[in-house]
């Protein structure tokens, strides 16, 4: 890791806020000065005052969570290297544990790690229709956390991928460089034809960016992969022996850690999806790259691009890629995402759900055609009130509107900020 962490006291902002806060949050986020801040972290500073007098306006309604007792999801490059070795440890925990899924529905789910594979699969129309994406996955990333934490013995939090970061170089950044402290190294290289993509020509495609094959350096050289593929972009992958891919298909990891994706998720697209988008229907339509941007060079959205940094087998697979650990640091960094956009104006952003004026998600690159699913069909008729997101063997069933508040919702057991 290079040079020495920085303090950055968020309560000097919260200082010059002059609400009626009676006490300010004093907490030190740790930042590599290897990485100035972007425009996102300055906005997400910016919103501190904001969340804080929210939680102000709540109280007695946070389910006993407070902004001095959440748990903090940070950057994987702002952690110290013990830090980082310390949940790449938990994560391979996971992998060493037995599976939980019933076998008769998912027999190629080899351990604790791929349960959760085999739940994205499985549900994966009511992971991805509009009105449960943010919820759902906040949920996902939660319990999956949660099973680090309670299973695995890890003390820290979820961290999350800071696309900009890593944009120019992704290949050489502190999650990607193949170190012991990484999350593994990019794929050998390969004939990976890129990742075609639900727009005219010249942006049909995210170009390969040189690997594609099997990773062969970091702490998951070695990971079994068996679940999938199911609408894999990579060639020369065996077929599952299951027409769901829930059949046992051993493999190894494989990605091709893409610049030319990382560019579509660049600090200036993130801060233009939050700030130029008012409604919950464009912010997720603009999130997902929908309508394109006339000219834009990297019109995919940044859930598509962000999938993309990884890309392979089965990160590229649309119902597999939680197969890749790094899932849950993209989809960290969308949570966070939509958390700095609900902060806004948290008295109408945090429980707005998107409804009618939601464009489906565009197809991913193994071709699954937009999730015009009938479990999406019947979540976007459904009153939101009553809606349940249920992730079958992996958590119990909760409803949608209780997963809204990442501070105090599902009855304070969602408590946890971003840094």
């Amino acid at each position: 890791m290079r040079g020495i962490y920085s303090l950055v006291s968020l309560s000097l902002l919260l200082g010059a806020w002059a609400g009626p806060v009676q006490k300010r949050w004093d907490f030190k986020a740790i930042r590599n000065p290897a990485y100035p801040l972007d425009v996102v972290d300055k906005l997400e500073e910016s919103i501190m005052p904001k969340v804080e007098a929210w939680m102000v306006k709540r109280a007695g309604k946070t389910n006993n969570c407070t902004l001095e007792n959440a748990s903090v999801r940070r950057e994987w490059s702002d952690l110290s290297v013990d830090e980082r070795k310390e949940y790449i440890r938990a994560v391979l925990c996971l992998q060493s544990k037995p599976p939980k899924a019933p076998k008769n529905k998912a027999p190629g789910s080899l351990n604790r790690f791929d349960d959760f594979v085999a739940t994205h699969m499985t549900m994966a129309g009511m992971l991805h229709s509009p009105t449960n994406l943010f919820a759902a996955h906040r949920y996902f990333i939660h319990v999956y956390e949660k099973a680090l934490r309670e299973e695995c013995g890890y003390k820290g939090s979820q961290p999350y991928m800071n696309y900009d970061r890593y944009a120019d170089d992704p290949v050489n950044s502190p999650l990607f460089d193949g170190s012991d402290s990484s999350m593994g190294g990019n794929g050998a290289k390969s004939d990976y034809p890129g990742v075609p993509q639900p727009f005219p020509r010249p942006y049909d495609k995210i170009p390969a960016a040189g690997g594609g094959g099997c990773v062969t350096e970091g702490p998951f050289k070695d990971m079994v992969v068996s679940l999938g593929p199911k609408s894999t972009i990579v060639r020369n992958v065996p077929a599952n022996p299951r027409a769901d891919g829930l059949g046992s298909n051993p493999r190894c990891l494989r990605r091709d850690v893409n610049k030319f994706s990382a560019a579509g998720a660049r600090a200036n697209y993130t801060y233009m999806t939050i700030m130029n988008n008012t409604d919950i229907d464009s912010f997720y339509n603009r999130y997902l790259g929908q309508p394109q941007l006339k000219g834009d060079p990297h019109p995919w959205g940044i859930h598509n691009a962000g999938h993309y940094i990884i890309g392979g087998d089965p990160g590229g697979d649309f119902y597999c890629s939680p197969g890749d650990p790094v899932f849950y640091f993209h989809h960290g960094m969308l949570d966070r995402v939509w958390w700095i956009w609900q902060m806004q104006d948290p008295e109408h952003r945090v429980n707005a759900v998107p409804g009618q004026a939601a464009m489906p998600m565009p197809g991913h690159g193994g071709g699954h055609g937009g999730m015009k699913t009938r479990a999406a069909a019947a979540a976007a008729a459904a009153d939101v009130s009553e809606l349940v997101v249920d992730l079958g063997w992996t958590a119990p069933p909760v409803k949608l509107m209780d997963l809204n508040e990442q501070l105090g919702g599902l009855g304070g057991e969602l408590c946890y900020i971003y840094v």
